[in-house]
């Protein structure tokens, strides 16, 4: 898989995650009134519990190919925490799982699977741009799911994990977003010069 071809992959699983993954200032004012309204009613803990699982697998698998292949020594350090903290999480959450006999995902799904091969067919700083956008982009989602059962959430025990978990979550994407901003600002700035530079020629 070339480049192109590579980037365009890991967009399109970045795409298709939750919406929950969207920033809040790119949504319809009846995108957000939907999500006000349902925002009102309980969270099935089950549901929770499963999502929970799999974004963690998930988060942990990209990671361990962010410490493999990144250059930013940022993003490296940034994996090595996330390849910690996540991991005791997902632990955390499978011990409750298993006292309340919920069945919970243990493997990565097709979605995780394809946007993780996608990343690593890719090298160098087109990996790290491509790789911080999709920790962005987890993290955004984890923290609306894990804040939604801890607000809403029934069972007391998930109520609790997920509200121990938070902050640290929080924390994590914290750390993401400027690094993520970041390499979208040089992104941005590129087109802008080739597009100077264009105009320059032109001429």
């Amino acid at each position: 898989m070339n480049r192109i071809a590579s980037t365009a992959a890991v967009a399109a699983a970045l795409l298709t995650t939750s919406a929950f993954a969207q920033a809040p200032a790119t949504r319809s004012n009846q995108a957000r009134a939907q999500s006000n309204q349902q925002a009102k009613g309980p969270v099935p803990d089950v549901l929770f519990a499963a999502a929970a699982a799999s974004g963690g697998l998930a988060e942990v698998n990209v990671s361990q190919i962010g410490l493999q292949r990144a250059t930013d020594p940022e993003l490296k350090q940034f994996s090595l925490q996330m390849v910690d903290e996540h991991t005791k999480l997902n632990q955390e959450l499978m011990t409750l799982t298993a006292q309340k006999r919920i069945a919970i995902p243990q493997a990565i799904d097709a979605r995780a699977q394809f946007c993780a091969e996608s990343l690593a067919g890719l090298t160098g700083p087109e990996f790290d741009k491509c790789y911080a956008k999709a920790q962005l982009v987890i993290h955004m989602d984890s923290v609306a799911m894990f804040k939604a059962e801890a607000e809403r959430g029934q069972d007391p025990d998930m109520k609790a994990l997920a509200a121990k978990a938070l902050p640290k979550i929080e924390e994590h994407l914290r750390m993401i977003k400027p690094i993520a901003m970041r390499y979208e600002k040089d992104n941005t700035e590129d087109r802008s010069a080739v597009q100077a530079g264009h105009k320059e020629s032109s001429r």
